[in-house]
């Protein structure tokens, strides 16, 4: 079994050798400038582990898990364009680089390298992979237009917003582990528990992500703590407050929400304080723990020896800060 530092390594010496130059160089350099940024690679690295689980060739899935990657960065060109985002991964984003208009652009290219890296995938698996992904984008919009729809909203339920996140960032992971899970032959049952392990992982980790936005480290979270509190952001730990305030706090969150000036130090300090008061931390938590739970329980379900799957608990136990 290859661990996660050789198959991302393995993702990233692919990513580096693809070879982008043809005209107009102005639509392809900010493709080449993106997948140059780096990260963590988590869904072709994915891909890659749940494949290893069935098969040990790993590099005839790379093409594959090169489209999952070109998507998903296709996807924040869009996103940091609607959300004015000025830097990501500690640079520059693209419509600060270039422009707006080529980062839609080079967006939409992305999208079309993404399905012919995934059209490379073997024939007797071709369709139900492009059936699969076909799905998960589709979700993808549906669930940012969920996310761009709560802005506008004060009464979002915890029910929508759990909705939300499972589109939005869930699919992508699961369908990630179930493509690789295909192409390396597993059966039905075998993809379709590794889907939903990677539903429940993707869930929790967006939970873990609000959590840390209130009691992060911002030297270990990488960016400064509050942010989502500050834009008024929709999330679990926001939605949880609104839902069990009473009248007075309603009435402060209220005002701070409806605030167009403020002290950013003080807001964070008064919503932290509010969760606190009402046991909205503790509940994050716990809904945290029930997703990974399901997660595991959905993994030690796949029929492979348990010592294959180590590998695959490790990556995720480092992803959620927990110990296997």
């Amino acid at each position: 079994m290859y661990t996660a530092s050789q198959l991302l390594e393995t993702v990233n010496q692919h990513l580096s050798s693809l070879n982008y130059s043809r005209p107009p160089q102005g639509l392809y350099d900010p493709i080449e400038y993106v997948l140059s940024l780096g990260g963590k690679r988590i869904r072709p690295v994915l891909l890659l582990m749940a494949y290893n689980l069935y098969k040990q060739d790993v590099n005839k899935a790379l093409a594959p898990a090169t489209a999952i990657e070109v998507y998903h960065n296709c996807t924040l060109l869009h996103d940091d364009l609607m959300d004015r985002a000025e830097v990501r991964r500690g640079k520059p984003v693209v419509h600060s680089v270039w422009d707006e208009n080529t980062a839609i652009l080079s967006g939409d290219a992305m999208l079309i390298l993404a399905y012919h890296y995934l059209a490379q995938s073997p024939g007797q698996y071709l369709q139900e992979v492009l059936n699969l992904f076909n799905q998960t984008a589709l979700e993808i919009c549906e669930g940012q237009q969920m996310d761009m729809e709560f802005e506008r909203r004060y009464n979002v339920t915890v029910e929508e917003y759990l909705e939300m996140i499972r589109l939005k960032t869930a699919v992508l992971l699961a369908a990630s582990l179930k493509i690789g899970a295909l192409l390396g032959g597993a059966s039905a049952a075998d993809a379709q528990l590794l889907y939903d392990f990677g539903i429940h992982i993707g869930v929790a980790f967006q939970l873990q992500d609000d959590w840390l936005d209130v009691y992060g480290d911002p030297k270990v979270f990488g960016k400064k703590i509050g942010g989502d509190i500050c834009c008024n952001k929709k999330t679990f730990m926001l939605i949880k407050a609104i839902e069990r305030a009473e009248d007075v706090q309603k009435v402060q969150i209220e005002e701070w929400i409806g605030a167009k000036d403020f002290d950013e130090d003080e807001k964070i300090a008064v919503f932290t304080d509010l969760y606190n008061q009402l046991g909205v931390r503790k509940i994050a938590e716990q809904e945290m723990d029930e997703c990974y739970i399901k997660a595991m329980d959905c993994l030690d379900k796949v029929s492979v020896p348990n010592e294959n799957k180590q590998m695959l608990k490790k990556v995720v136990a480092e992803l959620m800060n927990r110990k296997i």
